[in-house]
This record gives structure tokens, C-alpha cells and sequence, in this order.
């Protein structure tokens, strides 16, 4: 197999100073990436809301637009999700450029939380009490797991009132532990939602407005995270 040698000025043969006339396979592809730029990023993004946001439609969605089985359960009741679930090895592609993702589905995150919130769906007392303990549980490791993302997505009802403190909360941690937020005004499908209201009251952050279950406009979600990242 041929070498490829690198030599200065075009009427010498002296070698470039200071290092071999010849570089193998590995560093041929190095000086390659660094002539073409990177072309492809590896990325964990986290998806965080309140119970019942939509946040593992969202997960799920994204998973099969990159044809990877969905790993997420939806359910009415809130924290259906009590652990952080990892969806590896997805390939987005948006304008040339790819992002190999991870993304983890996160429990929802709340202020507070009651067992009796439970009973109305029909658990009983025993069952309503544990779901409460795993469901505080799943808060700890949703809030732990924001040291570990590179990205993330906060999604909002967008059928509900955008103030609501959780909100404010999650918005501010991710930003004080400076990572790149988009704000998903979610739910669109529905005649009920307020997207613009998502807009209004968050000015300085980029909102998306999306129907996670029917994908509407979630290409435009997809090029805003190629962007800041």
C-alpha cells in the first residue's frame, strides 16, 4: 500500500519540518476532517417538562424518525415515567449535517406531589402511595441527569397556562448549568392550545410550537437543534 507524503514549496522534495515524509490511514483521515470541518457530532440530549407534557411522545417521536424502536410508555396518568430512559444510536441528518444521538426520556418534573393525585385514576391507596415515592424518586434522577446532557428540550403544554412554576424552574436551571434550551410549545394538534402564549411569555428563548403525537413542524425543531449545537 502507497503512503501519502506531504513536501513544502513545488520545487523541492525536503519533507515538511518537524515531522515524517509519510502518515498512515488514521492521520490521513484526521488532516481530512480538519480540511472539510466536522461533519458529524455526537450529542446527548435531554427532554424535560412537567407530568403529562408529552415529553416521551416527543422521545418516541424522534426515535422513529431516525427508524429506532421506541422504548417510551404513554399513559394519562401522570409520572408514567419514573426512571430516565436512554434511547441510543440515533442518526439525525438536517441540511448536511449529522448528529448521532442520545436522548433521554426524563421523568416529569413538579413542585409537588400527592398520592391522591393517583387515587383519581383508579390506583389504590397502596398503589397511589408507592407511584408517589418513585415518582419523587424519578425527580432526583431527571433533575441529576442535566450534568450529564449536552442539549436539551424543555416541552410545555401548550394547552395549559406557560407560567406555571415548574416551568420557570426548569428553564432556570438549565440555564444556569449553561446548557443550549429549546423550549417545545407542544401539543399544537389540539384545538385548545396557545402556542403564541408559549412565545409571549418566554421572549429571549427559542420556542418551537409542535404536535409531538402527529409530527406537525417538527422538522423546524429538528433545524433549530442543528443550530445550537
Amino acid at each position: 500500500m502507497s503512503s501519502l507524503n506531504l513536501y513544502k514549496g513545488e520545487n523541492t522534495l525536503q519533507p515538511l519540518k518537524g515531522r515524517r515524509d509519510t502518515f498512515g490511514l488514521e492521520e490521513a483521515e484526521e488532516w481530512i476532517r480538519k480540511l472539510f470541518g466536522e461533519r458529524e457530532k455526537k450529542v446527548v440530549l435531554g427532554i424535560y417538562g412537567a407530568p403529562n407534557a408529552g415529553k416521551t411522545t416527543l422521545a418516541n417521536r424522534i426515535a422513529m424518525d431516525c427508524n429506532v424502536e421506541p422504548k417510551g410508555v404513554v399513559s394519562e396518568i401522570p409520572h408514567e415515567t419514573r426512571e430516565v430512559i436512554k434511547i441510543e444510536n440515533l442518526n439525525l441528518n438536517i441540511n448536511g449535517k449529522n448528529l448521532q444521538l442520545t436522548i433521554l426520556d426524563t421523568p416529569g418534573l413538579a413542585t409537588k406531589i400527592s398520592h391522591l393525585e393517583f387515587i383519581k385514576y383508579g390506583l389504590s391507596e397502596s398503589e397511589a402511595i408507592q407511584r408517589t415515592k418513585e415518582a419523587l424518586k424519578g425527580i432526583t434522577k431527571a433533575i441529576e441527569s442535566m450534568d450529564e446532557i449536552d442539549a436539551a428540550i424543555t416541552v410545555i403544554d401548550s394547552t395549559k397556562m406557560p407560567y406555571e412554576q415548574i416551568n420557570i424552574i426548569i428553564i432556570g436551571t438549565l440555564e444556569a448549568k449553561r446548557k443550549p434550551t429549546i423550549i417545545v410549545a407542544n401539543k399544537i394538534d389540539l384545538p385548545e392550545a396557545k402556542p403564541e402564549l408559549v412565545k409571549k411569555f418566554y421572549p429571549n428563548h427559542q420556542v418551537v410550537p409542535i404536535s409531538a403525537l402527529t409530527g406537525q413542524n417538527i422538522e423546524k425543531l429538528y433545524k433549530i437543534l442543528t443550530e445550537i449545537i
